[in-house]
């Protein structure tokens, strides 16, 4: 789940991180307010959407007046904001955070994230704030400072020094640098996080150590444990059928292709894109029914798939373990009959009970095209598409 840069800047504040003053604005009028209340000096406008590169999309915007911040405003409100994060249709705004400005003297990056192969969480930490830290660790790898963090004691006083020194600070800006330090882990562990990062996290000409941004993920298991951070979830920034699939209990991903995928397990789900694409296909989604899928499952996984207007033709392929097949034939059967599938379907079925499940499905008399094996599948769906 993401959220919000203003709502992760209050979970930094909470946790001892300084932050700028800001104020949240629904409309141009309530940011010229808001810019008043500043001070009236300079302020940044900041749209609020769940997309990075809002800077590159004109949705971050330096004003040094009342008639400024209004215009400003009101353009980044009226326009899709368009970001690579994006696409190309852009995204409405709805929310502006109007931020009183900050005097900085450079600009450092600093996220924690899980590494995979240490099984722990990993800071990092580079001198090149402000930018894309992809780019940074894909040219100069080197700038990227990393320490792990044990999730039982928590980021040590020591490791929070070794940070600052390695990024060049000095005694009191090391001094300065560990408040955010320590309030992004406490942040990244007690609210389990998938990502916590601030980007730019800056030096003021002062010797401040500010987070002038904030981005954050959250681990979807673990909502059930924190209300208070599933009550920031903004349903109007996800796509509805990613928002319907979770309510159904299967995880989707909307993809740019044109065929649908309806697969039981992740990994499967990936080679079977893997395999789509392999034959000169695009899929259209990830969506995974998981192991014991029931007919209702199954029922509503079409009608996700099918919402969407790009698809084309549907693969449908499904390893029988803890579900037989013939029980899986028989939900794709009700499926197919209840949502009305308009566009060829391919099936492939393999596992316990395999020739049963083919065997009801040839005899169906339902338009479902059946395929011995993935490969098979995959070129009759890319050729129906």
């Amino acid at each position: 789940m993401k959220i919000h840069e203003y709502q992760a800047k209050q979970l930094l504040k909470d946790a001892g991180v300084p932050i700028p003053t800001s104020l949240l604005a629904g409309s141009a009028d309530e940011a010229v307010a808001h810019f008043d209340a500043l001070g009236g000096g300079v302020a940044v406008v900041k749209a609020q959407v769940h997309a990075g590169g809002r800077g590159k999309g004109g949705g971050v915007k330096v004003v040094r007046s009342k008639q400024e911040c209004k215009s400003e405003a009101e353009r980044i409100l009226a326009n899709p904001l368009i970001t690579p994060q994006t696409g190309p249709e852009g995204v409405t705004v709805k929310k502006l955070l109007v931020e009183q400005a900050t005097d900085i003297a450079h600009e450092y990056y600093v996220a924690i994230v899980l590494d995979r192969a240490s099984q722990l969480p990993v800071l990092m930490a580079s001198t090149e704030g402000g930018m894309e830290i992809e780019e940074v660790a894909a040219k100069t790898p080197e700038k990227i400072i990393k320490t792990f963090i044990d999730p039982d004691r928590g980021l040590l006083p020591y490791q929070v020094r070794k940070i600052g020194y390695l990024l060049g600070l000095k005694n009191e800006q090391v001094k300065a640098a560990g408040p955010t330090l320590k309030g992004l882990a406490k942040v990244y562990l007690d609210k389990d996080c998938s990502l916590a990062e601030i980007n730019p996290w800056v030096r003021t000409a002062d010797g401040n150590m500010i987070a002038l941004d904030a981005k954050m993920n959250f681990d979807d298991n673990a909502l059930f444990r924190l209300k208070d951070i599933a009550e920031l979830r903004d349903e109007a920034e996800e796509d509805p059928g990613e928002l319907r699939a979770g309510q159904a209990g299967l995880s989707y991903v909307k993809l740019d292709g044109t065929i649908g995928c309806l697969v039981n397990g992740a990994g499967l789900a990936m080679s079977t894109m893997d395999i789509i694409k392999y034959h000169g296909g695009e899929p259209a989604n990830f969506l995974d029914v998981g192991g014991g899928a029931n007919a209702e499952q199954v029922t509503e996984a079409f009608r996700i798939i099918l919402s969407d207007p790009t698809v084309k033709a549907v693969l449908v392929n499904i390893f029988g373990g803890i579900m037989k097949c013939d029980t899986i034939a028989t939900a794709i059967m009700t499926a197919f009959k209840e949502v009305g599938v308009k566009v060829p379907l391919v099936c492939r079925l393999e596992g316990t009970n395999v020739e049963l499940g083919r065997k009801m499905l040839s005899e169906s008399g339902l338009p479902i095209i059946t395929a011995s094996d993935l490969t098979d599948a995959a070129k009759r769906v890319v050729e129906a598409a």
